[in-house]
């Protein structure tokens, strides 16, 4: 007979976490998506916020529909000065700022989510 070992919750949580960032250290990319109204100086504000922080763009598609702004990036963070988390939050900032929507999604997050 085979006896099968079970976990508690918190120990499964904390393998889930542990996981998590070593995905993040080994995936080193990240997806951003930007959306909104078009104006001058989109894509400047974006690409600036980026710099500073660090990251590398290695794909960037950008396209305008009528007034419709719309731009996707793939970075890569790993010589980054700061982890994705902060990436994360200064740049939905400065799209708050800007009257945009900015979302920013660990590549294989990214993969996940948009399976067909």
């Amino acid at each position: 007979m085979e006896v099968i070992a079970l976990k508690k919750w918190e120990d499964i949580s904390k393998d889930v976490l542990a996981q998590a960032l070593n995905d993040e250290e080994e995936n080193p990319k990240i997806i951003v998506s930007v959306l909104g109204k078009d104006r001058v100086g989109i894509i400047a504000e974006i690409t600036a916020v980026i710099a500073k922080l660090g990251g590398n763009i290695i794909d960037i598609n950008q396209t305008i529909f009528r007034e419709l702004f719309s731009m996707n990036m793939v970075l890569d963070i790993s010589r980054a000065s700061e982890p994705f988390s902060r990436f994360k939050e200064e740049l939905e900032k400065i799209g708050e700022e800007l009257g945009l929507k900015v979302v920013a999604q660990r590549e294989d997050t990214f993969i996940k989510m948009h399976r067909v």
